[in-house]
């Protein structure tokens, strides 16, 4: 794990106990404390999350940009790949000039250069169950940028034994989808969340869906799901309006269409976490 020399702020309980914003911070993030749904109290909880994002890639990249954007105070990155020529397509967080570099460094240096005030947390590895109780301390939320499905289900498990959310996208080719699990916690109606798990039992066959590697994708589809992940985020964190929980958000690049699935969870469903 390598921590990156840039300042933030750890976690907190209430508003009263966080730092203030400086008035350079309150200028950098005026948009957002003129709305009434974010305004200063959300700009502080903004300044106080510490949110791990699994993946500096096609996904993450977004991620990354738009929570340094809004003033996340901590932001862990979990990846052990390096910047290659094929990645600038679509991974927008690196460049030309990052080739060859560990993408987890690439995108510290980009995140730096955009907010000085975000506190970067390194972890050049792989997500796994095993390494997942570690990297996952002291962070608030977890969003899942892989192109895996063992490393979904990894982070999934590890979300809920953690008790945090998890924002969970997926690309491929020209289609999108993401989703917000919470399954520690229950609706309004006392109906427990979904997990994972409820959404997709298993995981397909090796070699049924090919990576992108294999079938290619359209760069600018990990912008729309990337960045919706971090709006999703902000969401969370502000605890402003309805997260996509229990629903799951399609995307259709080619006909520019949307569309939303609500899921719940199996009776039969045995929690996989701990």
């Amino acid at each position: 794990m390598t921590e990156a020399a840039f300042p933030g702020v750890g976690r907190h309980d209430n508003i009263g106990a966080m730092e203030p914003l400086s008035p350079e911070e309150i200028a950098r993030y005026h948009r957002h404390i003129l709305l009434p749904e974010i305004g200063g109290a959300g700009q502080q909880k903004l300044k106080a999350a510490r949110v791990l994002v699994i993946g500096a890639g096609g996904l993450g990249a977004p991620v990354l940009q738009y929570l340094a954007a809004a003033g996340v105070g901590t932001l862990g990155i979990v990846d052990d790949d390096r910047v290659s020529l094929s990645n600038l397509q679509r991974q927008v967080i690196h460049d030309s000039g990052t080739i060859g570099e560990l993408k987890t460094e690439s995108a510290a240096f980009a995140i730096a250069r955009l907010n000085p005030h975000v506190r970067l947390i390194r972890f050049e590895e792989r997500f796994s169950p095993e390494a997942a109780r570690r990297q996952l301390s002291g962070f608030d939320l977890l969003i899942d940028g892989s192109d895996n499905f063992d490393t979904r289900y990894a982070a999934a498990d590890a979300a809920d034994e953690a008790r945090i959310p998890l924002v969970a996208g997926a690309v491929g080719r020209f289609d999108g989808s993401l989703t917000v699990l919470k399954p520690y916690e229950s609706a309004e109606d006392g109906t427990p969340n979904p997990g994972y798990r409820d959404l997709f039992p298993e995981a397909p066959p090796a070699g049924l869906i090919p990576a992108c590697a294999e079938a290619g994708i359209i760069g600018a589809l990990t912008g729309v799901i990337g960045t919706m992940m971090a709006m999703e985020a902000i969401k969370l964190v502000t605890g402003t309006g309805e997260p996509l929980v229990g629903r799951l958000l399609l995307y259709d690049a080619l006909s520019a269409r949307f569309d939303t699935i609500r899921y719940k969870r199996r009776r039969t469903t045995q929690r996989q976490a701990g």
